[in-house]
């Protein structure tokens, strides 16, 4: 086999492995993760195209009491969508909103990742304006 088959053969192979590890990419995110103070795990799931994350364990039962919408203040936060829309645009997720049941505001919000973790930032108009949470990955 001459040296020119040889590096087709391995530039094809490149180029096979590139392709499917960049279609795997975007649902790297797809997982269980603790909140910030490790009092819920959210649930960070794909639905079409978008990336959602809701609350699938609390450490202790919670009402959305806080929430702008007086209808919705008896509703558990267990099994909200808490992180809502995301698109994945080259290593990020953007477009999105985050919800804070605290003080139920939803916030602007990008999600990046740092090792296995997710940084989420949640802001106000620009993203100079907000404020980073890590959320560890559920081993």
């Amino acid at each position: 086999m001459n040296i020119t088959k040889v590096i087709f053969i391995l530039i094809c192979f490149l180029a096979a492995r590139n392709h499917s590890y960049a279609q795997g990419a975007p649902d790297r995110i797809i997982g269980l993760y603790w909140s910030p103070k490790k009092d819920a795990k959210i649930e960070i799931y794909k639905k079409g195209d978008r990336f959602f994350g809701r609350s699938v364990w609390l450490a202790a039962p919670k009402k959305d009491i806080a929430n702008p919408d007086k209808l919705l203040r008896q509703r558990d936060v267990l099994g909200v969508d808490l992180l809502t829309n995301f698109r994945y645009d080259a290593e990020d997720y953007t477009g999105g909103k985050v919800y804070d049941p605290a003080n139920g505001k939803t916030y602007n919000c990008e999600i990046s990742f740092t090792g296995q973790d997710l940084k989420v930032r949640g802001y106000i108009g620009i993203s100079l304006l907000g404020r980073t949470e890590i959320f560890e990955r559920v081993k």
